[in-house]
């Protein structure tokens, strides 16, 4: 019953309607990535625009890549595009690649991550979810 309960909680989020003003503010906070090793603080940067730093990271997350994690800004220049998203850029510390990104908020709890480098060869896509 309760895998039932869980499919279908997962299958109404899929089928979200868009996200109003309300939701979009709750951009700001912290977030976590889908193996909850890394945390970011999203936060007002320049005008409109967000930004995130990593707060915190299991040592197996830091030892993957070159320097402390913590305090790696991950995204910045994140606006809003218009259709209920943001558009912004996003850097990948462990290939140590930048690229263009979108977030979109799926509830007020996860965020959909969409990140492009190499001009859109290489993309990835993850739900990073509100820590704490």
């Amino acid at each position: 019953m309760k895998k039932i309960l869980s499919g279908l909680a997962l299958l109404s989020l899929s089928f979200a309607a868009p996200v109003s003003a309300t939701a979009q503010s709750s951009l700001e906070g912290k977030w976590t990535n889908p193996k909850r090793n890394v945390v970011i603080d999203v936060d007002r940067c320049a005008g409109n625009s967000y930004c995130g730093k990593v707060v915190w990271a299991s040592k197996k997350a830091d030892d993957k890549v070159e320097g402390p994690l913590v305090g790696k800004q991950l995204m910045s220049g994140f606006r809003p595009d218009g259709r209920g998203g943001y558009r912004g850029r996003v850097y990948e510390p462990k290939r140590k690649l930048s690229g263009n990104a979108t977030i979109r908020q799926e509830g007020s709890n996860t965020l959909v991550v969409k990140g492009c480098a190499l001009a859109g060869l290489i993309c990835k896509t993850q739900r990073w979810y509100r820590a704490g």
